[in-house]
């Protein structure tokens, strides 16, 4: 079993930034890749980013140049960083872990999500 707490989110106003926050603890065979979700009510989910154990990280390609990922091993906790933050951005932000050691691992475990929301 892995837990996962995600911290950060809350209410923004449009250009602003946010750092959202996720601690793993539990298995450590399940806390390799680490990365982030968010589905926005309506919408599908995408995938935000990942980390590696080995510190790849990949951003999806919509969000580079806004929005980075990354991880402190010592503490198994990822950080997503949002800047810009605009209204589509708004929605369910999830930590996931997964057993697998590459950016594309698929998720093994979830957080309870973290909501952000952007507007003026």
């Amino acid at each position: 079993q892995v837990q996962l707490v995600e911290s950060g989110g809350g209410a923004v106003q449009p250009g602003d930034s946010l750092r959202l926050s996720c601690r793993a603890s539990g298995t450590t065979a399940y806390r390799n890749t680490l990365g982030w979700y968010r589905q926005a009510p309506g919408k599908q989910r995408i995938l935000v980013g990942a980390v590696s154990p080995g510190n790849t990280k990949s951003v999806h390609v919509s969000l580079k140049g806004r929005f980075a990922v990354d991880r402190d091993n010592s503490i198994d906790a990822i950080y997503l960083t949002m800047h810009g933050l605009q209204p589509d951005d708004s929605a369910v932000y999830t930590c996931y872990s997964a057993a697998g050691d590459l950016v594309n691992s698929p998720p093994a475990y979830w957080g309870r999500g973290t909501q952000v929301t952007v507007s003026s």
